[in-house]
């Protein structure tokens, strides 16, 4: 990653510039999307959601390449919609929270993107996910909370693997664009 820096009064955006792509990772519900859009506007980049764009690939919702095709079939297009996303032009990309379980993507990213891990508490989580129900097929017939932490305790070792950790707090989402910018700033 290569950035340029002024100096950053509280609540601007900084100087930053980027060489490759920045990617958001964690868990449904961390505000991947919201908080990608959010961020690619202050820093007058593009953003792209691959969920949207896997869609738009395949003609179909996710929940419907899930229900017709299983989870395999949706990983492998999902891998090869993020490949095709990380091209080396700088831009925001959030990912579906399973994106970075599968090593071929997850190297990918590591190695061609700048990887960002949104995390938040279960509760956060929780509350969240439970706006868009039915929209989610691995919360389908669960326990949201049960499931959530069933992911959190396989998904989070892998996530942490991103160079950048940030917190989603239950804030409005500007709060978490900030603390990103003040991570990729340091």
């Amino acid at each position: 990653m290569c950035i340029a820096l002024d100096d950053m009064p509280h609540n601007s955006t900084p100087s930053l510039t980027f060489d490759r792509p920045l990617v958001l990772i964690g868990l449904m519900g961390t505000g991947k999307s919201t908080v990608g859009k959010r961020l690619a506007a202050r820093l007058h980049l593009p953003f792209v959601d691959a969920d949207h764009e896997i869609e738009r690939a395949a003609g179909l919702s996710i929940p419907e390449i899930f229900e017709r095709f299983g989870e395999k079939e949706f990983r492998d297009g999902e891998r090869r919609v993020i490949a095709r996303l990380i091209d080396g032009r700088p831009k925001v990309i959030a990912t579906g929270g399973g994106a970075f379980m599968q090593e071929e993507t997850r190297t990918l990213i590591l190695e061609r993107a700048t990887a960002i891990w949104l995390d938040a508490d279960l509760d956060v989580l929780v509350d969240r996910v439970k706006r868009r129900d039915g929209s989610r097929p691995l919360l389908k017939n669960r326990d949201p909370r049960e499931a959530l932490a069933e992911l959190a305790a396989i998904r989070n070792p892998f996530y942490s693997m991103a160079p950048i950790h940030v917190r989603s707090q239950p804030l409005p989402h500007e709060a978490t664009v900030e603390s990103i910018l003040k991570a990729l700033a340091a």
